[in-house]
């Protein structure tokens, strides 16, 4: 099993409508068996997934399982949760674990244990190591994917330290190349505290965790999207305005990813695991139909040029599991 963490701390950058999309391509054709795990307080994942009948279902239900369910024993002292039951999202061939507008409320919870984590405190050590625990029962799976929402905070700090890769979307503008200046700044300092915190543990205790891994979390690549093309003698390419700050993307991540946290350079791997263009009204229909891009039919509003470009995101997706999977292959 493999635990990738879909992150970026802008937000807009189309990560979910990417994990989704990936997700499925994963689980319908390529046989995968995929968890998504919705980590974000706005649970996107969740209502593009599901339809809203499905989601109002979720949340007037009381005994619903849901991401809470997952943190919400570990606050009230009941230790980590007994059990899981994902939700099977048959139009995208992967199994659910909704999100949860009250994961929001866990933030301060997660924020305060971490202080008291890289100060040596047991029970502090046990919420930050809460999603480690959590993968330690998706044995069954060949990924989970987790969808997060565009912040540095504790909720975001617990995946990180948990997955074993994370995947940056990006968008084409200044903001996303100074998210990977966050992001890097933040792990090596995170990393650098919760060393400090594991020092100051007994052999006993450590060996009462589920984990007391650092950050060793490494980066399987990024995906450039949401950008306007141009054809220019037959060639399909990005207008000179995106196109301008595309080329930074590299180096940003060379500097502030690659070299900082020393990650393989191979033939084999890769970063740039590839680009996505707007797909305008591709997007909204997805939304509404609650299917992967590249399963939209003509019932779902298909219509002429359309389905053209239903292909072409479909080739879009290929591509980008086939070098996601080589990294991944390469990484490991």
């Amino acid at each position: 099993m493999q635990s990738i963490a879909f992150f970026n701390n802008k937000g807009g950058v189309g990560k979910t409508t990417l994990l989704c999309n990936l997700a499925a391509y994963l689980a319908l054709i390529k046989k995968k068996k995929v968890l998504v795990v919705d980590a974000d307080p706005q649970c996107n994942a969740t209502q593009l997934m599901l339809d809203e009948t499905e989601v109002l279902k979720i949340y007037d239900t009381a005994n619903s399982f849901t991401i809470y369910s997952i943190i919400h024993p570990l606050s009230i002292g009941k230790g980590y949760a007994s059990s899981m039951t994902p939700r099977n999202v048959p139009d995208y061939g992967v199994d659910l674990i909704p999100g949860d507008p009250r994961l929001a409320l866990k933030e301060d919870l997660l924020s305060k244990d971490w202080q008291d984590a890289i100060a040596g405190d047991i029970r502090g050590m046990r919420t930050s190591y809460l999603f480690t625990e959590f993968l330690l029962r998706c044995h069954e799976y060949d990924f989970v994917l987790f969808d997060m929402g565009p912040s540095l905070g504790s909720i975001n700090r617990a995946v990180l330290l948990s997955c074993d890769f994370f995947l940056s979307p990006m968008s084409i503008d200044i903001f996303s190349l100074k998210a990977i200046e966050n992001i890097s700044a933040a792990v090596l300092e995170w990393n650098k505290r919760l060393s400090h915190g594991i020092s100051q543990l007994d052999k006993a205790v450590k060996d009462d965790l589920p984990s007391t891994r650092k950050f060793d979390i490494k980066f399987a690549g990024y995906v450039a999207q949401q950008y306007i093309q141009k054809t220019t003698q037959g060639e399909q390419r990005a207008v000179a305005s995106y196109e301008k700050i595309m080329r930074r993307i590299p180096k940003t991540i060379q500097t502030f990813f690659v070299d900082k946290f020393k990650f393989p350079i191979s033939p084999k791997i890769d970063y740039e695991i590839g680009t996505i263009p707007n797909l305008y009204s591709l997007i909204p229909m997805s939304q509404t139909a609650h299917k992967p891009i590249f399963s939209l039919k003509a019932k779902d509003g298909v219509r002429g040029a359309h389905f053209n470009k239903v292909r072409e995101a479909e080739t879009i997706f290929q591509d980008l599991t086939k070098q996601l999977l080589s990294n991944l292959k390469a990484l490991s």
